[in-house]
Formats: structure tokens, sequence, C-alpha cells
């Protein structure tokens, strides 16, 4: 009787031997991935996600999150993996590992700010901060506003910013001129992935600036020369282009047309490959103009380039370059002022290289090396032959930042050569900013000695604040305050040796302080900037004072008139449903000249309003995405301003169309203007884009004299393969 109990028992004992030491084996064979995330600061991060997904076989992609103090393990059976640690607002890193059977791994890493992401800001500070903490207003345009909305050119999507004003000299390929909050059109800095494309003095045409390969565009209002030196007069504007992010090859293309013979066609590739991250992009743009000799000719080539030699070292290089031809007709409004065969061809081509690398942990280094080519061949049949104007600015800026768990302190050199046409400069500047956290006030100071060759040394300061007065995410959200005070300078325009007065460059001293409100759980956003700028030592010309040695000029340059700006910035946004989000934005901008400058500039009499400068403008956007559609209408409102044709000359007190010797200010209406937008996925990677621009065929002019563009529609094509989610 007792065998089949023995029977039994041994067969027990034949399966425990099978299946016990197998599980005990396979236990022990898993290797461990463990570690601990930090930011720059040796803060911990918490709430990172980290992944690892296995490379040689189809296995579930695995996955954990950081603890409060940044610490996380991962089990995992010996193989190739791909590791991605991600948290919002900062960059992703990935890295690959192949574990053995037993092994321990032990993985620190940092996290550094998303330099493309909508929640950091660059610009602003010396180095990356949250938006939420920065002290300056600043608006941020994303590569998804740029679809819904469908636009080509930076000026038509800079236009949709409160604050923002411009001056076009006709449709397409017309002299395009910038103004921020009340500033002139050579007081706002432009930056390319970091590089300067302003000419000696500020200037800057944006007439052939297209947003292929844009993925982000910051906008900062208030004089940051402290940070950015020269031409940062009222404010900054930096355009970020696209980076490859994805381990699978991304390919997008594009082709639209319609009015006017309009064609458009752009192109794209980038991803991941490795430790390199690569990116290049293509546009074309062709049109024959609404109107006799407006034609207009673009092409853009882009590129983008990193190679990350560790987790705290990597260099990259991001090249972009704009070539265009256009006809100018002229003033076409006005009599005997259209000139056929007028023409202008635009070269402007820019280059960053830069190299990030971490000391220690506290410690990170940044050698930046920047250059800018610009060239313009004018030519008129009035006055041949061809004008040419090339200008080049080459430069390096070192910068350290030394980073603790409250703040940071940034020091850095920079080093500068400007050509222009007949002279060069050599600039250099040494500056100094900290950032302190107390809580949930973060503050901020920096100051900037700028030696220039022309005018000398000159320091501007900068003070900057932001406090979050409530934290909150139910109806009534998070109150955010902030407040900022700098100064500028601009250098003036590079002229002959001999034409060079003892010019003091123009100076600006700017203080906004605004609030930013949230509502239903942050669905809803008000934000209200009320702002002062005043500028002087305005250099203007006065003809019929010759220079000293310089017959060219039958004038001289002073440095005589005073002029400010006050009013205030407002913008909302509120996502209505999953749906439908509204934005909108309103400004009121009074601007005035103090101090007159020579009489025969009608732009500054005593008591005018600024030239081109609307008392009032607003915008107002609707944009729906519902199943695989989104639909954008977006409508402009841009109030009267002064101006001039600079033509029509005053006759018993009546402004009339006479040979130009004293041009009378003139009021150029104000006006609105809708543009509509569609695109529809078609799913496997196709999808059709429509735009319509001046909806209701709205006829006005961004300049007297010069007629924008009246009712136009684009529609077209595009595919896209590959990305994060593969062949689509």
């Amino acid at each position: 009787m007792r065998l089949p109990h023995v029977f039994w028992f041994l067969l027990l004992v034949l399966f425990l031997r099978a299946i016990v030491p197998a599980s005990m084996t396979h236990a022990q064979g898993n290797a461990t991935l463990r570690g601990k995330v930090t930011d720059l600061s040796g803060a911990a991060v918490a709430n990172a996600t980290v992944e690892a997904q296995a490379l040689d076989s189809a296995a579930p992609i695995l996955h954990t999150q950081s603890d409060p103090q940044g610490a996380f393990t991962l089990t995992l059976v010996p193989g190739r993996y791909r590791v991605s640690v991600a948290r919002q607002s900062f960059a992703r890193v990935l890295q690959e590992f192949t574990f053995t059977a037993g092994e321990v791994r032990e993985w620190d890493l940092q996290l550094t700010l998303a330099t493309l992401s909508s929640r950091v800001i660059v610009t602003d500070t010396a180095t990356p901060e949250r938006a939420q903490t920065t002290p300056d207003l600043v608006d941020v345009i994303t590569r998804d506003q740029i679809d819904q909305q469908q636009e080509i050119w930076l000026t038509d999507i800079l236009a949709s910013q409160q604050g923002v004003a411009y001056g076009r000299l006709g449709p397409f390929g017309g002299i395009t001129s910038f103004f921020l909050d009340g500033g002139d059109s050579n007081y706002t800095k432009f930056l390319v992935d970091g590089t300067p494309i302003n000419e000696p003095g500020g200037y800057i045409d944006l007439s052939n600036l297209t947003l292929e390969s844009v993925d982000k565009i910051e906008i900062v209002h208030g004089a940051t020369s402290a940070l950015h030196g020269l031409d940062a007069m009222d404010g900054v504007v930096q355009i970020f282009t696209h980076r490859g992010t994805s381990t699978v090859p991304e390919i997008m293309v594009q082709g639209d047309g319609g009015t006017f013979d309009t064609g458009h066609g752009s192109g794209q590739l980038s991803g991941l490959l490795g430790p390199l991250d690569y990116s290049l992009g293509v546009g074309y743009f062709s049109t024959g103009g609404q109107g006799p000799g407006d034609y207009f000719r673009d092409t853009t080539l882009s590129g983008s380039f990193g190679w990350r030699f560790s987790d705290t070292d990597s260099v990259r290089l991001s090249v972009r370059n704009n070539a265009s031809g256009a006809g100018q007709p002229g003033q076409t409004l006005l009599p005997d002022q259209t000139v056929l065969g007028q023409y202008s061809n635009l070269l402007d081509f820019s280059a960053n290289f830069v190299w990030n690398a971490a000391i220690n942990d506290h410690w990170q280094n940044q050698l930046e090396g920047f250059e800018w080519h610009f060239k313009d061949v004018t030519f008129s049949p009035l006055f041949p032959p061809a004008f040419v104007s090339k200008y080049n600015t080459a430069g390096f800026n070192e910068q350290s930042t030394y980073s603790f768990r409250s703040g940071e302190v940034t020091a850095g050199y920079e080093y500068e050569v400007e050509i222009g046409p007949t002279a060069t400069r050599h600039n250099q500047a040494g500056y100094l900013e900290a950032q302190r956290r107390f809580g949930r006030l973060t503050a901020i100071a920096g100051a900037r000695v700028e030696a220039n060759s022309f005018f000398g040394t000159r320091t501007v300061p900068r003070l900057g604040a932001s406090y979050a007065l409530r934290e909150g995410h139910g109806f009534w959200g998070a109150t955010r305050l902030r407040a900022a005070y700098g100064q500028g300078i601009v250098e003036p325009e590079i002229l002959p040796p001999d034409c060079s007065p003892e010019l003091q460059p123009e100076q600006s001293r700017t203080v906004n302080g605004g609030i930013d409100q949230y509502f239903s759980s942050d669905r809803v956003r008000i934000s209200i900037t009320p702002f002062y700028n005043q500028f002087r030592d305005i250099i203007s010309f006065a003809s019929g004072v010759p220079m000293p040695n310089c017959p060219a000029f039958d004038g001289s340059f002073f440095n005589t008139e005073k002029a400010r700006a006050f009013g205030a910035n407002s913008a909302f946004d509120a996502r209505v449903t999953h749906w439908l989000q509204i934005t909108g934005n309103y400004s009121y901008d009074d601007s005035k000249v103090l101090v007159a400058g020579p009489q025969f500039d009608p732009s500054f009499e005593a008591g005018n309003r600024l030239f081109r400068r609307p008392l009032n403008s607003a915008n107002l956007i609707a944009n729906v995405h519902f199943w695989r559609t989104n639909w954008n209408l977006s409508g402009h409102y841009v109030g009267r301003r002064a101006d001039s044709d600079f033509i029509s000359t005053y006759v018993n007190g009546v402004c009339q169309y006479n040979p130009p010797t004293s041009p009378c200010i003139t009021s150029n209406p104000g006006y609105v203007r809708w543009d509509f937008a569609n695109s529809v996925d078609w799913g496997h990677g196709f999808s059709t884009i429509a735009h319509i621009g001046n909806l209701f065929d709205k006829h006005y002019q961004d300049a007297v004299g010069y007629p924008a563009l009246g009712y136009n529609y684009r529609v077209g094509v595009k595919y896209t393969w590959g990305g994060e989610s593969g062949a689509r």
C-alpha cells in the first residue's frame, strides 16, 4: 500500500527539481539597470519616464518612473536594449546598452531643458529657463501653429503676435521692416539658431525669410542688450530650425500652388543615427505677383547636425541660406512712380557651431562660433548700373555657467568682426548674469560691458523677477507676476571712414511688468503686460550740412532725436473643447516723438506718432481639429498709422504730389483682414492642404503707395513617411 505514496512522492520531487531550479536560474540570470535622474543643478528629477526597448526581439517595451529622489530601477532579460529617459520640458536622452546575465549596470544621467519645447525659453536668459519663471514677456510660436495657419513667410506669422507691426513695400519681395512695442525698425535683434542676422546698425529686411524647417520662434519683449549686446534695443526674435528626433528617418514632401501663377514646394529629411541627429530641408517659392514687374522667387536651404559624445558633451552645426530675386515696381498707387525693370536680389546665409560640455556636476561650458553673410544686388533702369551691398559678421561667444540648487551664475565673453561695404569694425564684450530662486520668487540680474571700435565702451544693466503669487489647478488657477527693466544700445550703421562723424550709439530704457492668470485647470490663460520704452540719441540725417572730406553725402548725421512708446500688450488662449481652441491678443501702443530731428524728415517732428506703428492692433485665431481635419480662421486688425509716401509735399498747407522738397505726413487707414487654412489627413502619410489669404479681398496698404496682396489661395498635397511611428 505504501508503493503508490512513494511513487507520487518521487514524481513530486522530480517535478520540483525540474521547475524550481529553472525559475531560480532565470531570476538569477536577469540584468538590472538602475540610476538617478537629475537636472544640471544637481536637483532630482521625479516622474521621469524610463523605457527599455529590446533590439533583438519583439518583446514589449519595459518602463518605469523615477521616484521623488530621481532614482529608478529596471529588471531586464539579457540582450541589447535602447533605453530612453524623458520628462516634460526636458530633452529626451537615448542610450543603447548590452546586458549580460546577472549584470547590475549603474546609469546616472543629467537632463537638459528641451530648447524646442514651448514650455522652455532659451532667448530671455543666459541658460534655458522654464516659461513660467521668465521675467520678460515672451511669445512662443510652435511648428503646430505654423502648420495650422499654413504660413510660408516669417513676417506673416510674426504679425499674429502682440506688440508686432511691420511695413512692407509691396506684396511679394518688397523691403519689409519690423517694429516691436513702438521701437524703430533697427531696434530688434534677430537670431537664427544663435547667429545674429542684423546689419551693423540693426537694420534687417524680412522680405525673403521663410518658415521652411522652422520648429519654434521666440519673441522677447524688452531691452536685453545686457545678454545679447548690440541691436537688442527693445526685444529679440530667435528662430530655431528643425532637429532630428527619431531613430526611424522621417521624410516630408509638400507641393502647392494657386493664384498669380504661384508655386511652392518643400522637403525635409531628419532622424537619429546613433550619436548623430540630422535634419536637411529645402524649399522653393515662385510667383508672378499681382501686378506688372512684381515677380518673386525664393529658395531656402537648411541643415542641422548634432553629435553627442556623451550625455553631457555634444556639438552642433546649423546652417541656413535664403536666396531670392524680386521685381520692385515701386509705389504703384502713386502717379508716375511705377518703374518696370527694377529688381532686388538677396542672399542671406547664416552658420552656427556650438560645443556644450559639462565640466562637472555644476559647471557647464558653451563655446559658440557664428557667421552671417548678406548680399543685396539692386538695379533700376533709372540709375544704372546695379548697386551691390555686402555685409559679413563673424565671431565667437564663450560662456560658462555654475549651477546650484537655487540658481546659477553665468559669465561670458564675445568677440565680433563686422565688415560693411566701406569699413570694418571689431567689437568685444564681457557679460555676467545671476539667477536665484527663493521659493516662488525667481530673480535675475545682469550687466554687459560692450567695447565697440566705433563708439567706445558702454555698460548696460538688466534686472527682472517673476513671482508665483498663487498655485492652483481648479477653476481659479495659478497667478504669476513678472517685471523687468533693461537698457539697450545699437551702433550706427557702417559709413566710409571719412564720413563717420563722432556719433554715440542709440540707447533705450525699457520697463515692463505683467500678470498671467490661469483658469479652468489651465485651459484658459489671460496675460496683460503694460510697458514703457524710451529711446534717445536717435541718429538723424540733415541735408545741406556737408561733412568734411565726404562729398558723397550732401548732409550730416547727428544724435538729436528722442522718442517714447508706452502702452500694454494683452493676450488670451482658451481650449474651449478638446477640438476647439481660440487665441487672441490686443496691443495699445502710444508712441510719440519728444525731441525733433531735421525738419525735412516728417517721421521725426515733435509730437508726432512714430511711423507705421498703429495705436491699436489685434489678432483673433480660432482653430478646430476634428477627426483628421484641421480648420483655422485668423483675423488681423491694424489701426490707423502715421506714414508718408516721401513724395507728396505741403503746398499752401495742403499735402499734394510734387517733386520732393519737404515730404508731408499722411495717415494710413486701418483695416481688418481674414485668412483661412485647412488640412485633411487621409491616412498613410497623405494629407491635403489649403490656404486662403485676404479672404474678403480687403484693399489696404502696409506702407503708403504699396498695395497689399488681394484675395489669394494655395492648394496642395503633403506626404510624410517614417518618424516615431515608423512607416505610415
